[in-house]
């Protein structure tokens, strides 16, 4: 039989990873697990990750593009005049009041790289990157402290199921921009 040209099979197994860990957790993945979520052979999956640390990669990878989304859709950082904690008090309310697998599941990820060093990179790509946009409006110590507190935050809500209080989190946040500098 020949093979079939499916270009979305690496796609879907990316999706079918992020279920399994949606849904069963880090432990409950493997390349056996992924091929059977995303309905495709299992050599499909060795096929496109040699191992399960490269499809934890792109799990983690594709999660992260959660909150780039929500950061994209909003454009208070762009205006100086614009109160720099109460943007980013917004988006973490956005974010979190999105899609909560998500954000459990991108957490999730984020922590396992404690463990799985090829995720490393990855999550300090996402750290790097909003330091990065927020550099833009403070200075770079700045920003990678309310990347810091925002993470913070974002773990309190996740871990203690208490509301996001989006007042709460501008001041926190306000406190970290008014001491910039100093």
């Amino acid at each position: 039989m020949p093979r079939r040209y499916d270009p979305e099979r690496r796609q879907r197994i990316i999706d079918a990873a992020i279920r399994v860990v949606g849904a069963k957790g880090i432990a409950g993945l493997s390349h056996r697990t992924a091929a059977a979520e995303a309905d495709v052979p299992l050599g499909s999956t060795t096929y496109h990750f040699k191992t399960l640390d490269e499809l934890l990669v792109a799990a983690l990878r594709q999660a992260n593009e959660g909150f780039a989304k929500v950061v994209a859709g909003r454009d208070g950082l762009e205006d100086p005049r614009t109160d720099l904690a109460a943007e980013l008090a917004a988006w973490v309310g956005q974010w979190l009041a999105g899609d909560r697998t998500g954000v459990e599941l991108e957490y999730e990820l984020y922590l396992a790289a404690l463990r799985r060093p090829a995720l490393r990179p990855v999550a300090a790509e996402w750290a790097e990157q909003v330091a990065e946009l927020l550099s833009r409006r403070t200075d770079p110590v700045t920003a990678r402290a309310l990347v810091a507190v925002i993470d913070g935050i974002c773990l309190q809500v996740l871990l203690t199921g208490v509301p996001y209080d989006e007042a709460y989190a501008r001041g926190v946040l306000g406190r970290v921009v008014a001491g910039a500098g100093e």
